[in-house]
């Protein structure tokens, strides 16, 4: 394996860890010791960080980090961001939620939001560092290190609350981003960076503009209201599924050891028959069954949860869910793909 691919393989795994431990496993944590539903709902704002990360992207691509600038503008971005994000992780490791949830809210949101712009250095340093034919294998070799992390940052970490504690489990993801800054002075600076020409406020209007023109005022209202709403039930409900697995009775073991590994495995085997899906039908036909699929998978959950606790059950319900929500998030991208402008 080339140097690129390691780095890259590195820098998906620093990425993955602090999305999963900020939108699923603190849910699971904050169950956990008994901090409501209401109160753990609030925390699935936090994902606002991740989505709106275009509006502090073009300040990334443009300037450079002071202090980090002798790793150049890219790897400068992903240790200044790795760093925070590793000293915001072992903060929330000191606190207790039952006693300071303000707190611990506030360094998640450190943790999202750098994590946000470090997932804006690391794709633009992974597109820069090679070249078109090798764009591929660094997409793949990413993916393969973000799933590594979400086996990590969710199933290892709840079977280890379950023998340590949740202090200990935050504090050794701290340690884990410190993997990530290895493949950050892995990879090579890219000397090859391109400014935007426009304005970030003018590009943004234009590239508007240009939708609005190239769909008609009503094909794209309604298009805008499939993007703001296609996936809203994984964005919305996704943060709760741990807490829903916890109060149906399940031991943070069983849920990390079987109900997360099954749903690694699912949304894997999701990505896959999505992209087969699109290839074989139309875009809209896919978008309408994958659809189809998360109005099924919520049905099941509801059938779920109105049993008695039955961990095979779980298991093949949070299977398809994980299928479901790969098959769509392949779907998805291939139909914000057919959306895009060249010029922008």
């Amino acid at each position: 394996m080339s140097r690129k691919l390691i780095g890259i393989l590195l820098l998906g795994f620093a990425s993955g860890l602090p999305y999963m431990l900020v939108f699923s496993t603190l849910t699971a944590w904050l169950r956990d010791v008994g901090i409501s539903l209401t109160e753990i709902g609030f925390f699935a704002w936090l994902v606002l960080t991740y989505s709106l990360k275009f509006l502090w992207a073009p300040f990334v691509d443009r300037y450079s980090i002071p202090g980090f600038k002798v790793f150049g503008k890219r790897r400068g971005w992903i240790l200044f961001s790795q760093s925070l994000i590793f000293l915001s992780l072992f903060g929330m490791s000191l606190i207790n939620p039952l006693n300071n949830i303000q707190l611990l809210a506030l360094l998640a949101f450190f943790v999202a939001f750098f994590g946000s712009i470090q997932d804006v250095a690391i794709d633009a340093l992974r597109i820069e560092i090679g070249e078109a034919k090798e764009q591929g294998n660094l997409a793949a070799s990413y993916q393969l290190g973000y799933r590594v992390a979400i086996l990590i940052a969710t199933s290892a970490a709840l079977i280890f609350a379950d023998i340590y504690s949740w202090s200990y489990v935050y504090q050794s993801m701290s340690l884990f981003i410190l993997v990530g800054s290895a493949g950050a002075l892995i990879c090579h600076e890219p000397n090859n960076h391109e400014i935007a020409i426009l304005r970030f406020d003018k590009a943004l209007i234009e590239a508007f503009k240009e939708f609005f023109h190239r769909f008609g005022l009503w094909s794209a209202a309604i298009l805008l209201l499939i993007i703001s709403t296609y996936r809203l039930t994984d964005i919305v409900m996704g943060p709760m599924a741990m807490p829903f697995y916890l109060d149906l009775g399940f031991s943070k073991t069983e849920i990390g050891a079987l109900v997360k590994t099954i749903a690694l495995f699912g949304s894997v085997i999701g990505f896959f028959i999505g992209g087969l899906l699109i290839k074989r039908i139309s875009l809209f036909s896919a978008l309408l069954f994958g659809g189809f699929c998360v109005l099924i998978t919520n049905l099941f959950f509801a059938y779920v949860a109105s049993t008695q606790a039955n961990i095979s059950l779980l298991s093949l319900i949070v299977g398809f869910d994980s299928f479901a929500a790969g098959l769509v998030g392949t779907i998805n991208i291939a139909f914000l793909t057919s959306l895009v402008s060249k010029k922008f």
